[in-house]
């Protein structure tokens, strides 16, 4: 047994020298950086590629990407749906089949960060800014365009559980198993940590060269587009809400500066690294986005939103697998609208989120790992929308539907629009725009965490996976997300942004196939290493035992030839020679 252990950790010395000499020997190392030119070139000619098409008829690639998109969405629906329900089984299964204790990282492992901060990472990197965009505008349009999906009676209940579907377990169940596949062959297979290993039991070493970086180029392109689009995107909201609250106008050149400063903070917290910048950031978030929350569930109908979030999570619960797997059969507009394009962000945002919960989760066993990233953000999202969706709806009763109004006309000033509605006796003009600057601030700081997870996880990929790469290039990837949001800003408004956004969504199909295969392929070699862990421990509840029976049969050797001096010593020396008699 102790052979065959020795076995193991030459098989990954071994490993770990050919990966440096088939993948880490091609990087270009001057100037501070640490940089696979292939990958990191090609993402540049890409990116110019989409700038210039975009600059000459802007126009024309928006309708195309938009017909390709709404081709996908309604015409392949059912991949979507079949796929985030496989990966909800699967997830479950691992997590409570005996495959749940194999430990991420090997027995030895132990967690890096505190279970508040793993959790804090994971929100904030995960949809923490998407919460806080659509917490009010989503729930109010599924209660007044009533989703055909839940067939309660009750109108905002089944608002809210279609939201609860949209946000709550089949997200994170995608980005649970892309994370743990990444963690598992980066910390127990010892292969770099990037999107090319998942798949080393398929194409074994071509994973190293041209094969795995085409895999990691198409990952960038999917990372960095994604992020500057919610950058892009994101900084609307907050110059809305710097508009509605200062009276600052709405405008490029505004924008531009919001993405410079934001680049800015997230760059800072790239440099200090997962241990403070971005631990510290995603604690602070959570803790304001509590307050937030515990003010609005205190100002609002509080007696409303928890009765709402009851009937929510019954109506969501009851009608989980008739609802999970639904399929629109005529008119699939509404579906391909929202729940498909759902879908397909999730699937399409997984390899940047499932690399930076990969990277923060050593030393989790798999049924930690599987439950804490599908229950908890799960939960912590539904406890969200239900108070803001359930206050927006109450709102909207009592002013006649004028919030609504305001969902339709201007989605980012929605949140705004529901502070200035909110009512009670000691609420002042001054509270108000309290209120208001901590929705900002929240807002920015959820920005700079997924800017500053974000450019980690390029970092990683375009280094090859390696987790510490030098300060300068931190910098330069950290700088370059907000370089391209900025740019294709200036270049094309909002509506280029949301053509990136489109074109970003229509690689969602491909990608659901990739995982599906990346998925059955991590059951088999979750498998073995079940086996060799479970080896490991046996092996050392052996030692331990002949060790403890050794000293005990000395102890006791010892007892009866007088060492230890009790009453009992003249009946131990009887039944000594008595024995030896016999």
């Amino acid at each position: 047994m102790r052979e065959d252990l020795k076995k193991e950790d030459l098989k990954k010395e071994a490993l770990k020298k050919e990966i440096e000499e088939k993948l880490y020997s091609r990087n270009f190392t001057r100037w501070g950086l640490d940089l696979n030119p292939f990958v990191s070139v090609g993402v540049g000619l890409v990116i110019l590629l989409f700038s210039v098409i975009s600059l000459i008829d802007l126009e024309t690639t928006t309708r195309v990407f938009n017909d390709l998109k709404t081709s996908i969405l309604n015409s392949t629906n059912w991949v979507f749906i079949f796929s985030s329900n496989i990966f909800v089984v699967i997830g479950l299964y691992l997590a409570f089949s005996k495959y749940g204790n194999v430990k991420i990282g090997g027995v030895d492992a132990t967690p890096r960060f505190s279970n508040f901060s793993w959790y804090s990472m994971l929100l904030s990197a995960g949809m923490g800014i998407g919460l806080m965009f659509y917490s009010v505008g989503e729930p109010l349009m599924h209660a007044n365009v009533i989703p055909p999906i839940f067939k309660s009676g009750d109108i905002v209940g089944n608002a809210l559980a279609t939201t609860y579907l949209h946000w709550g377990i089949h997200p994170w169940a995608i980005y649970s198993l892309v994370a743990l596949a990444l963690a598992f062959y980066a910390f127990n297979r010892n292969l770099p940590l990037s999107l090319r290993s998942v798949f080393y039991p398929i194409f074994k070493d071509k994973v190293y060269g041209l094969l795995g970086d085409v895999i990691d180029l198409l990952t960038v392109i999917a990372c960095l587009f994604g992020l500057a689009a919610s950058l892009g995107v994101g900084v609307q909201q907050v110059n809305s809400g710097l508009n509605y609250v200062f009276g600052i106008p709405v405008n490029t050149t505004v924008q531009v500066i919001l993405i410079a400063l934001i680049t800015f903070a997230a760059t800072l917290s790239v440099v200090t690294g997962l241990d403070k910048g971005v631990k510290i950031l995603s604690r602070a978030n959570i803790k304001l986005a509590l307050i937030f929350m515990v003010v609005i569930t205190l100002l609002g109908p509080t007696g409303y939103i928890i009765e709402v979030f009851s009937n929510s999570l019954g109506i969501y619960i009851d009608e989980f697998f008739r609802a999970s797997t639904f399929i629109s059969y005529d008119d699939a507009s509404w579906q391909g609208s929202w729940t498909i394009f759902y879908l397909a962000w999730w699937v399409s945002w997984s390899p940047f989120v499932g690399m930076f919960i990969a990277r923060i989760s050593k030393g989790r066993t798999v049924r930690e790992f599987i439950l804490a990233v599908m229950i908890i953000p799960s939960l912590a999202s539904f406890i969200w929308m239900s108070v803001f969706g359930a206050t927006a709806t109450y709102i909207n009763q009592i002013s006649n539907g004028q919030l609504y109004e305001v969902v339709q006309s201007n989605l980012p000033v929605a949140l705004f629009e529901l502070i200035k509605y909110l009512e009670a006796p000691f609420l002042t003009n001054f509270i108000q725009t309290l209120l208001s600057i901590l929705a900002l601030v929240l807002i920015i700081s959820f920005f700079v965490t997924s800017s500053d997870s974000g450019s980690l996880v390029v970092d990683n990929i375009t280094s090859g996976g390696k987790l510490d790469s030098p300060v300068p290039q931190r910098i330069f990837w950290a700088c370059m997300e907000g370089v391209i949001a900025a740019v294709l800003l200036i270049i094309g408004g909002p509506q280029i942004l949301n053509t990136l956004q489109t074109a970003l969504i229509s690689t969602g199909l491909p990608f659901a196939i990739i995982l599906l295969v990346m998925a059955f392929t991590l059951l088999f070699e979750i498998r073995k290493t079940h086996l060799e862990q479970n080896r490991t421990k046996n092996y050392r509840m052996y030692k331990t035992f002949n060790k403890r029976y050794g000293e005990e049969k000395k102890k006791e050797k010892n007892d009866l030839f007088g060492f230890d001096k009790d009453s009992k010593l003249k009946e131990k020396i009887s039944t000594y020679k008595h024995k030896q008699e016999v």
